[in-house]
Order: C-alpha cells, then structure tokens, then sequence
C-alpha cells in the first residue's frame, strides 16, 4: 500500500516540480479530494448512496474539487489546484492531469434517462486550465485539450484541442512524443492561435479603413451636388451617347 502510494506521490512530483518533499504533496487538494472520492466511490458502489454523497460534500467543502461518488477514476490521478467539476459518469484512466476550473459535465437526455452522460477520458491526456468537456464525448489517449477550450465532440488519440468551439491543431511529431506539457498546451499551438488572432486584426482594420472611405466619399458627393463624382449609370450613359454619335 506505502509503495503505491510513494509511486503516486511521484508520479505527482514528475508533474508538478513545486513541491520540496512527498509530504507537501499529501496536502495538495486534488490528492486529498481523491483520497476521499475514493472513499465514496466505494460506498456509492455498495449502494450507500447518502453516506457516499456525504463524503462527496466533505470533500468539496475541504478541497473545492466536486467529484461525483460514482466517476471511475484510474491510476496517477492528478488534479493541479481544484475548483474542478467531474460528473455521475465520467470515467477517467491512468496518468490524467487536470488543471484548475475543468467540468467534466453532462448532458440532459431528452428521453429523461440517465445512462452514460459525461466524457471518457483516456489515458495520459491533459487538459489545461478553464477547459468545459461538456456530454458523452472520448478524449483519446493522450489527447490535448488547451486552457479555456470547449469540446463537445470526440478528441482523436494525440489531439490538441485549442479554442471555442474546440479545433485540433496540428503539433509537431517532437512535440508530440513529449512525456509531458504543462497545461496541455504546446508552443506551436499558441503561435498558430497568435497568427489568427493577427489574421483577424488585419482584416478588422482594413474594413475600418474601407469604411472611412466610403463616408469620405459620401461626404464629397453631399457637399458638391452639382460636381458630384460621376456614378456608373452616368458613366453608362455618356457611353451610349458617345456610340450614338
């Protein structure tokens, strides 16, 4: 039991480099809001369902991560800092890393039953701070989701999901085959999504431009009625007159 829970600790430290010794990290809020998600996990699975949600309460009003007692949750469970929400169904695997302000919530069945509801994540996936993983969707094995990205459809294997609606991004295979990234965000990701966000400026400032332009022009026809700069039915028509002649 100590060896698992020494191989736990340090699979946290592998993570998480703050820490000074494996004592500190017992006081971590994900470690301890697991511990107990443990505890009712059991209990919820021995169908007593108010001793379960009581642990559930304790452990959020302690920690504030909120972990439904019937989530199934693998090995190496990390949640950095809490605030995170993880719902009834969701089932996570081994060596998932979960940042800050994360839902893992469901959806509302329109048939009024219950059944599977919340994501699957798979193995070794981050997902990075503010991330909504919203109904019955799979985040593929190591899969990444960016900080503040809202995924409602199934994550391919390797993935990086970054923005609102979630997209996947390309990364790099060196990138890639890295243990780990913090936040679940790489570089490459961050300079693509810079580069569209310069795209989008770009463009909003040619149209202002455009716009100052044609109120200039408006502006010149206004105040010289008679010398008006011609339009293109006049150009038309001193066409046709010209032909006629």
């Amino acid at each position: 039991m100590f060896d698992r829970l020494k191989a736990y600790l340090d699979s946290i430290h592998a993570r998480d480099p703050a820490p000074r010794s494996r004592w500190e990290i017992l006081l971590y809020p994900g470690v301890l809001a697991l511990g107990l998600h443990r505890v009712a996990h059991w209990l919820f699975d021995a169908k007593l369902y108010f001793l379960a949600r009581f642990v559930n309460h304790l452990s959020r009003f302690l920690t504030a991560i909120d972990i439904h007692p019937g989530a199934k949750i693998g090995k190496n469970f990390f949640i950095d800092h809490g605030f995170t929400v993880i719902g009834e169904t969701a089932e996570i695997g081994d060596n998932v890393t979960i940042y800050q302000c994360v839902t893992l919530g469901g959806t509302n069945p329109t048939n009024g039953k219950g059944g599977k509801r919340h994501p699957t994540v798979e193995d070794n996936v981050i997902i990075g701070s503010g991330a909504q993983i919203i109904g019955p969707i799979t985040v593929g094995e190591r899969g990444r989701v960016g900080a503040n990205a809202v995924v409602m459809e199934d994550v391919p294997a390797g993935a990086t999901m970054v923005g609102v609606k979630a997209r996947s991004t390309l990364v790099p295979a060196e990138e890639w085959i890295k243990e780990f990234i913090p936040y679940g965000t790489s570089p490459q990701c961050e300079d693509a999504e810079g580069n569209r966000v310069d795209c989008i400026e770009k463009l909003e400032s040619e149209l202002v431009a455009l716009r100052a332009d044609v109120a200039a022009l408006r502006a010149a026809q206004s105040s010289q009625p008679n010398e008006a700069v011609p339009l293109q039915a006049d150009l038309d028509l001193g066409i046709k007159s010209g032909t006629d002649d």
